[in-house]
């Protein structure tokens, strides 16, 4: 393993000031999430350490969340490891996400703002314009906040808390399967829809649309994961 680096251009954006042991979970499992920590690699604690500047108890309390999260597999006495990629977990977190969705969908509907309208509104544009540049880096990450930010104009903060852990676990499945560029151009596609349901607010159309257009990447995913030798 080379030095560890954390690359801050494709962590998903954090909102607002967050404290010493959320950033230190956040850039460990950015670690893990983008492959620098391999699966099923020991955690270097004593590099992490020099890394984040910080002592071994704050760093095996962060270890604590990211094995509740189900990045990390704690083993007693013989330190912590990378959780290995599990393709069998993809589809049940893909269902609960679904179930997810639709309450999105039918809450974001009659809830949402010409103030939201507008913000996710410059998200789907910057996410055409990655696609036509074919920069997947970009598009991948923008693709996480304009879901992210549907999900806050359900204003249910329990639901954000609950649909955020599930996009992180599927964001480090990105990062060790190929999607198919269709597939990319099809998914901005669907978003076109999403978003003309969200703008007339129609809470029935907009949870089916995204209900359909998280099927849609589960089985993109599931055929794009078999694929890896």
């Amino acid at each position: 393993m080379g030095d560890l680096e954390v690359r801050d251009d494709l962590l998903p954006a954090d909102d607002g000031e967050a404290s010493l042991h959320e950033t230190l979970v956040s850039r460990m499992r950015q670690l893990m999430i983008e492959g620098t920590l391999e699966n099923g690699q020991r955690i270097p604690e004593a590099e992490l350490c020099r890394m984040f500047g910080v002592s071994r108890t704050p760093l095996r309390e962060a270890l604590k969340v990211l094995a509740v999260q189900g990045f990390v597999q704690l083993r007693p006495n013989r330190g912590a490891i990378v959780a290995p990629i599990d393709p069998d977990q993809i589809q049940p977190i893909f269902e609960l996400k679904g179930a997810l969705e639709r309450l999105i969908g039918l809450t974001a509907a009659e809830r949402v703002t010409q103030e939201d309208l507008d913000a996710i509104g410059a998200l789907h544009h910057e996410l055409g314009a990655a696609l036509e540049l074919g920069q997947m880096d970009e598009y991948t990450r923008l693709n996480y906040a304009f879901h992210k930010r549907l999900a806050q104009i359900s204003g249910n903060a329990l639901l954000c808390e609950t649909y955020e852990g599930l996009q992180q676990r599927i964001w480090r499945y990105r990062f060790v399967v190929n999607e198919d560029f269709s597939r990319v151009a099809d998914s901005f596609s669907e978003h076109e829809q999403i978003m003309i349901a969200l703008r007339a607010k129609t809470p029935l159309d907009l949870a089916a649309r995204l209900e359909a257009h998280n099927r849609r990447t589960c089985e993109a995913m599931l055929r794009a994961i078999q694929q890896i030798p």
